[in-house]
């Protein structure tokens, strides 16, 4: 069966609207996320992605307002991740009209989380996001959490092993080092992870251009390119993006 790679705009909410930033800070404001969501829709995107980024540094879970005015105006598949410690939140996401929730730090911090969450709710529902960064002394990349702030410790390619283990479905992979500079995905820690998985893995992080997308989805194994800033400013379009891919060859799933 063949496997179509997708394509999905990330929308980093903070306060209520979208923002973006260079490696994870810095934010600018990008605009209504209802708005943009409708935009992305109609531009093509696979799937929409709505992180808040503000939740686990706050102490609170995603706001559900933002995510049941979504479920309001579409039935287009999205994720949701912020500030999910329990099954209780991740329930409520869930009931509130997201498709799936992206789980980050309480994974890590309690991975039995994962195994609940999935047994309850099914593995194709959860994602696990890894924000990673390279070790000073180059030997591989540690999973960040709260935002990006702090070290883990732990390995990025052993932690999506266990991930996988645990039974989530997806991995959301960010290069914390690439964010928001449209330098290209960081290749080398992709397939770091893609070789070690057998689930999909949502690569983010550092696209800039058309050939970004293709090199990640194709020498980097991702099922999936994640961008943010370079759509939300017009950059480069979902549509200049998939028609490239196209004539590449990729995979693409037509709706």
């Amino acid at each position: 069966m063949l496997a179509y790679k997708r394509i999905i705009p990330c929308l980093d909410i903070k306060d209520g609207r979208v923002v973006k930033g260079v490696n994870f800070v810095d934010l600018k404001d990008a605009g209504d996320p209802v708005e943009i969501a409708a935009a992305y829709i109609a531009a093509g995107a696979d799937e929409l992605m709505f992180l808040d980024i503000a939740a686990t540094s706050e102490d609170r879970t995603a706001k559900l307002d933002v995510v049941r005015n979504l479920a309001t105006v579409t039935s287009f598949p999205f994720s949701v991740g912020g500030g999910l410690r329990s099954v209780d939140d991740v329930e409520a996401v869930l009931d509130a009209g997201a498709t799936k929730v992206v789980i980050g730090s309480a994974a890590v911090l309690n991975p039995e989380l994962v195994s609940a969450v999935t047994g309850k709710f099914g593995s194709e529902r959860i994602i696990v996001a890894i924000d990673a960064s390279l070790r000073s002394d180059e030997s591989g990349h540690n999973v960040y959490i709260n935002g990006g702030r702090n070290d883990s410790g732990i390995d990025a390619v052993t932690w999506a092993k266990e991930a996988e283990q645990l039974g989530v479905g997806e991995i959301l992979l960010t290069s914390i080092g690439r964010d928001g500079t449209k330098a290209g995905y960081d290749l080398e820690l992709t397939a770091s992870v893609t070789n070690k998985v057998s689930i999909p893995v949502i690569a983010s992080g550092g696209a800039g251009t058309r050939e970004h997308f293709h090199e990640v989805l194709t020498q980097g194994r991702a099922a999936a390119a994640l961008a943010a800033s370079l759509f939300h400013f017009k950059e480069v379009t979902i549509g200049e993006v998939k028609e490239y891919l196209a004539a590449k060859g990729v995979p693409l799933k037509i709706r």
